[in-house]
């Protein structure tokens, strides 16, 4: 194995055989480390950075870390610059090196070298290395004195390494802070370096004194050295310091908004503007009425486009805001100003009909935030308003192709979309408008507006009837050519006709999207549809595009995914024939489904791969299926009613048992397991729903309404036949008025919500168990049956990969050799993990706190059989951790007072930052073996020769 191969073991994405790979690896890099060529070291050095993102355990970062510290130590600059990049891009593992000392001393010994480049490559070091070693006297000491250095090369990374432990140690800031004041002040330091010292103040924020000095000394710089360069860094370092410090953010948007309306330099301007946009983020709560206005008075009269801009884009952020409200009441009494009087307002109008189109956008923002956050009864007139200059924008951009004006486009159409959210009732003309801007706009455009059509007609469906005529009239014209844009735009059109058409597609309309996709779309563009097809529940269509496309793919995997998926669409489409009351043709079509779902599920377990195990749609599936089972069964039930009706004496029974469950005969007791089925099911779908922690918002809400069909059908069972007096509505009693945010929720909601009128009715008038409540029972089933399912994003695809990694120790030599422990001793288990992240962490929720589990339990016992208390067999210990830069480490202390095998399995679960507890795993176990200790084994040894009873084993606590 050479270098070539370590490096191509780096590069595979695969985890197999990791930790002995990992080491043959580092072993291969060690030995470029240790070659005669400078190239081969060089080479050997970066792909450190691969080797500790493929195995971020400590025992291998410390290992590699102190054979850099090495090659530090005694390579020439340019590996020691090499070994600097390699520690500044693996930052994030320097808590992980286990001899910080050993390597520190290593690192340090350079800065006594005569060379003025080594001594600062040697600061920048020890600078990157702050954050673990933040109170290092003889570092301090070092950068204090290179400070006073005549070189400039070793000034310049003195500053770096100041800058770094100041933000990381309060004593070092305090220190270091006088010494840079003397400096900044000096007439002998160059202008130069006075604009490099200057912005280390941002980081004495540690206490108020510190804070209050530093504000103090560049309050002197502004005033003593009024030159461009020195106002622009001193200006951006007071901001730092002030949002760092939060008391001092008022003084400061202050100062910015004085520099801003009296400095005429437009550099000073512009820097301005970006510290009081970077306040507005940070706090935009202190932002009072005058610092709004100023701030609007100073975009009036500003003459130029790019200061405008600036300011807009400050008033944009404050929008969106407290700030805002705060800026429409008075400050002395509580009434509010006619919003159409005020400067923002006329700013906002002013600026929505501007040449230039970013400030166009930032009005448009500024505009539609106010006219959400304001009461309607004073803005009638600012909506129209705000909707005339978003309609003025869209037929400036729609036009254009170019990327700036897509951005300002795609920002107008979100606070569109928006604002129609809040204000329902401006929806019809706005629709109108798009569908007819359609026509006249390019196809980049039109990909844009599809989506804003698809938000507006998701939230107000009544609008989709209304859309789907001009839609099906484009999509005949939509695509001429096999572009990039033309493809995008065939699915941007098919997903609005989708969600108009609210999953029943008329002949007319499949004909006219399937003419286009034969003549232009290419396969990729034809799965896509067929994706949002099954994702809006038109399942007929979507399984005639599956069907189309099974035999174009280039995998056997993919082929039987395809196929599954065409078995699913098909599946479903047998459901969507159910007729209300017609019980056996509900019976068949679940019967027919079921079919369709087996083989599915069959094509689905054999698409699966260890890369991609898809273990979320098997079991999303799997559920499904035994919800249609236990539909079937509950159809089933209700018909024996009718084919064993209860007996005669069924009355005198039930009063002579005590049990009023008998005067319902057979069916009761078959209700009752129905009822515990669906519980079940419910409890199954709570377990998905836990597991699934990178799963989107719309697909563990189509989870939690399956499991919700589930509680509602066991509750229905419960009130009608099992418990009428017991049963409750009043849980239940706001379904109706939650705010759905999809087509399929809002028809399981009226579905639910129309069940338990209809039950709570019939539990008032009639008495169990009646033809009446199993026809309201098979009625609930059918209802449930015809809305048709919902496949979401999570489903096809992934945007959130999350995973976590546990490395125990100590750990067996071989898997199936257990650890040894003596009884007399506790076993500590340091259980240590990284949490492993795709292309997109934090997309839906990140992870606060890791939650570990850790249980033994014995299996088989090796000592003598004497009575052993229960809380000694087994251990069971939870702790939370919360990752740091994605490594956490704990340790847990095990008794195995009992002799023999025991299992302990570690557990890992994640709690978000929502407090929310998800059961992703890994589960890891490791067997330990409790061996007698030999002063036990010895006095078992001496009472047994001399014929006595033995003592009870000596354990951890017998010693106490």
């Amino acid at each position: 194995m050479s270098l070539s191969t370590a490096r191509s073991f780096l590069s595979e994405a695969c985890y197999g055989e990791q930790e002995l790979d990992a080491n043959s690896a580092l072993m291969e890099l060690d030995k470029g480390l240790r070659s005669g060529k400078l190239g081969e070291q060089c080479e050997a050095v970066v792909l450190f950075p691969k080797l500790f993102q493929k195995y971020p355990f400590p025992i291998l970062i410390n290992s590699a870390f102190l054979k850099l510290a090495d090659i530090f130590r005694l390579g020439n600059n340019f590996l020691r610059l090499c070994v600097l990049k390699v520690t500044q891009q693996s930052e994030k593992h320097l808590e992980k090196i286990l001899n910080v000392d050993e390597f520190v001393k290593r690192v340090f010994s350079v800065i006594h070298s005569n060379d003025p480049v080594a001594r600062a490559i040697t600061l920048r070091m020890l600078g990157s290395l702050a954050s673990i070693i933040p109170d290092r006297k003889n570092a301090h000491h070092s950068i204090r004195q290179s400070l006073d250095s005549h070189d400039n090369v070793e000034v310049e990374a003195a500053i770096f390494a100041a800058a770094s432990f100041s933000a990381q140690s309060k004593d070092f800031a305090a220190g270091i802070c006088n010494k840079v004041s003397e400096m900044i002040q000096g007439l002998d330091t160059p202008v130069e370096l006075k604009l490099k010292l200057i912005p280390m103040l941002q980081h004495m924020h540690h206490d108020a004194s510190l804070a209050s000095s530093s504000r103090e000394l560049l309050q002197h710089l502004v005033n003593s050295y009024p030159s461009t360069p020195m106002v622009i860094v001193t200006l951006h370092t007071f901001t730092q310091l002030a949002a760092s410090s939060l008391i001092d953010i008022p003084k400061q948007l202050q100062l910015l908004l004085q520099y801003l309306k009296d400095d005429p330099r437009q550099a000073v301007k512009r820097l301005a503007t970006n510290d009081l946009k970077l306040l507005a983020k940070k706090a935009p709560h202190l932002w009072i009425r005058e610092n709004t206005q100023t701030l609007c008075e100073c975009a009036l009269t500003s003459p130029y486009n790019s200061l405008k801009l600036g300011m807009l884009a400050v008033l944009s952020t404050l929008s969106g805001t407290i700030a805002i409200k705060q800026y429409f009441n008075n400050m002395t009494g509580g009434s509010s100003v006619p919003p159409l009087l005020t400067d923002l307002v006329k700013l906002a109008q002013e600026c929505c009909y501007h040449s230039n189109l970013a400030v166009a956008a930032h009005g448009v923002i500024v505009l539609s935030n106010i006219a959400i956050s304001c009461p309607e009864k004073d803005i009638v007139q600012l909506e129209q308003d705000t909707v005339l200059g978003v309609e003025s924008l869209l037929m400036l951009c729609s036009q254009d192709s170019s990327p700036s004006t897509q951005a300002t486009l795609k920002t107008a159409l979100t606070s569109l979309v928006k604002l129609l959210k809040n204000r329902p009732h401006l929806s019809q003309s706005v629709v109108e408008f798009l569908l007819g801007q359609l026509h006249l706009s390019c196809d980049s455009s039109r990909v844009l507006m599809c989506h804003a059509l698809a938000a507006i007609a998701s939230h107000l469906p009544v609008l989709g009837d209304g859309m789907l005529g001009d839609l099906v009239d484009l999509y005949r014209v939509a695509s001429h050519s096999s572009t990039d844009k033309q493809q995008e735009l065939l699915v941007s059109l098919a997903t609005v006709i989708f969600v108009a058409s609210q999953s029943s597609l008329s002949a007319e309309v499949k004909t006219v999207i399937q003419q286009q996709l034969e003549n232009v779309a290419n396969g990729w563009t034809v799965y896509r549809i067929a994706r949002q097809a099954s994702r809006m529940g038109c399942h007929e269509f979507s399984s005639e595009l599956y069907q189309s496309l099974r035999t174009r793919v280039a995998s056997e995997h993919f082929y039987f995914w395809l196929n599954s998926l065409k078995e699913f669409s098909k599946a479903e489409q047998c459901l969507s024939h159910v007729e209300d009351r017609d019980y056996s043709g509900a019976m068949s079509a679940i019967a027919e489904a079921l079919r369709s779902y087996q083989k599915g599920i069959a094509s689905l377990t054999a698409a699966s791969t260890p890369l991609s195990p898809l273990t979320f749609q098997c079991e999303f599936i799997k559920l499904r299926i035994d919800t249609l089972q236990a539909l079937s069964q509950l159809i089933c039930t209700c018909n024996s009613l009718k084919t064993s009706p209860p007996p005669a004496i069924a009355t005198t029974i039930a009063l002579t048992s005590g049990n009023d469950l008998q005067r319902c005969g057979r069916i009761a007791m078959q209700m009752k397991v129905c009822m515990d089925e669906f519980r079940s099911l419910a409890a199954r779908y709570a377990d998905l729903h836990q597991s699934s922690f990178d799963a989107d918002y719309a697909t563990l809400r189509n989870v939690e309404l399956q499991q919700q069909s589930c509680l509602l059908v066991s509750h229905v069972i419960e009130a009608l036949i099992l418990d009428p007096q017991a049963a409750s509505f009043q849980e239940y009693g706001t379904l109706g008025s939650v705010q759905t945010e999809s087509e399929y929720e809002r028809l399981m909601m009226s579905v639910f919500s129309r069940v338990l009128e209809e039950v709570e009715g019939l539990t008032k008038k009639h008495p169990p168990v009646s033809h009446l409540h199993t026809g309201c029972l098979c009625d609930a089933v059918i209802a449930l049956l015809k809305v048709p399912l919902s496949f979401q994003r999570y489903f096809f695809q992934k945007l959130q990969s999350t995973s976590i990694k546990l490395a125990l120790s100590p750990s067996p030599r071989t898997p199936s050799e257990p650890i040894p422990v003596q009884s007399s001793q506790q076993l500590t288990l340091k259980v240590e993990g990284v949490v492993q992240h795709g292309t997109t962490p934090g997309l839906f929720r990140k992870i606060q706190s890791v939650c570990l589990n850790v249980t033994s339990v014995l299996q088989s016992k090796t000592g003598p059989d004497y009575k052993i208390p229960l809380d000694t067999k087994t251990n069971e210990i939870e702790q939370r951790v919360e990752p740091h830069n994605d490594y956490f480490s704990t340790q847990f202390l095990l008794n195995f007072s009992i002799l023999g095998t025991h299992a302990v399995t570690v557990e890992a679960s994640v709690v978000d930052e929502s407090g929310i507890e998800w059961k992703t795993g890994p589960k890891t176990t490791v067997s330990v073996k409790s061996l007698e200790d030999p002063y036990s084994q010895q006095l078992r040894h001496q009472l047994q020769q001399s014929g006595a009873q033995p003592a009870p084993q000596r354990s951890a606590y017998a010693r106490f």
